[in-house]
Order: C-alpha cells, then sequence, then structure tokens
C-alpha cells in the first residue's frame, strides 16, 4: 500500500495524516493514529467495544515474529478485506477504531499526569538541597547588647 492509495481509501472517511511508521504507515486523525498500513495488511485500533465486531468479519489482531515468539497486538486488528471495495462501509469502521483510540489516549493521561507530577518534584529537590547546605551554614555573628543591669564588683582580697 502506497500513500496516494491510502489517501483514496480514506477520501469518505475525511482528512488523514499519513506517515512513515516501521514497514509501513501510521495513519492519524485530529492527532490521533488510529490505524497501520503494514506490508502485511491494513490494521484498525480496537478495544472491548470493537474488537466483537472483526471477530464477527472472522479477522485476527496483528502478529509478528520474533526470533524466538510470535507476538500478538490486541489493541490492533486486520481490516477485513471487503471493506476496500466499500468506501462507505469502511468510513463506519475508521471512525469506530478512532474512538477506540481516543478511549485508549484518554486511559492513559493520568500515568501521564503522575509522570508530570513526579518531575516536579524532581525539579524541587536540587533546590531542597541547596536549602539543607544553606541552613547548615554557620550564621554570622551578631553584636550582643549590653544589658542594662549594674554588674556587681567581684570583691578580691589586695
Amino acid at each position: 500500500m502506497d500513500r496516494d492509495f491510502l489517501i483514496d481509501l480514506f477520501a469518505d472517511f475525511g482528512p488523514v495524516t499519513i506517515r512513515k511508521m516501521f514497514s509501513g504507515f501510521g495513519i492519524s486523525a485530529d492527532g490521533t493514529n488510529f490505524a497501520l498500513a503494514l506490508r502485511s495488511g491494513l490494521y484498525f485500533r480496537t478495544d472491548e467495544e470493537s474488537i466483537p465486531q472483526f471477530e464477527a468479519e472472522g479477522s485476527k489482531p496483528f502478529q509478528y515474529q520474533t526470533r524466538a515468539k510470535t507476538v500478538t497486538v490486541n489493541s490492533y486488528w486486520e481490516l477485513p478485506a471487503r471493506l476496500f471495495d466499500d468506501p462507505e462501509d469502511l468510513s463506519v469502521w475508521a471512525r469506530t477504531a478512532l474512538a477506540a483510540a481516543q478511549r485508549a489516549a484518554l486511559k492513559k493521561r493520568p500515568k501521564a499526569a503522575k509522570k508530570a507530577v513526579a518531575k516536579k518534584a524532581l525539579v524541587k529537590k536540587p533546590a531542597a538541597k541547596k536549602a539543607a547546605k544553606t541552613s547548615g551554614r554557620k550564621k554570622p555573628a551578631t553584636k550582643k547588647s549590653k544589658s542594662k543591669a549594674p554588674r556587681k564588683k567581684s570583691s578580691s582580697p589586695g
């Protein structure tokens, strides 16, 4: 699949951004990646809500082979072949994939917020260290104030 083919394929869906990714392309809309076009096929983002739709069509999740094993990526499923000839139905599936990708992004946000808080704490630590270093220093000597009470004279034998 080349870039021009993908642009034509998603014409009814609306404008998409197509970027080189791995051995193919990542396809996104509104800044959210929802599809992968690889040598092995076109894969749409899925979640627990949309996987049954792909299963009903006999579709399979994205898989790749490493030296040791076959890895299955359950969050991307192969687009049924019939949709390549049905741009209207493909648009419906693409909207479903985009919604699944957006839901996944929302689930990840709390982790990102935790990281941001942790980053702020790391930034504050050096300042705390600096404060600890300065607090250990001796304070400059201050003049002792003279007491207004009269001093007793000590009497010493002669």
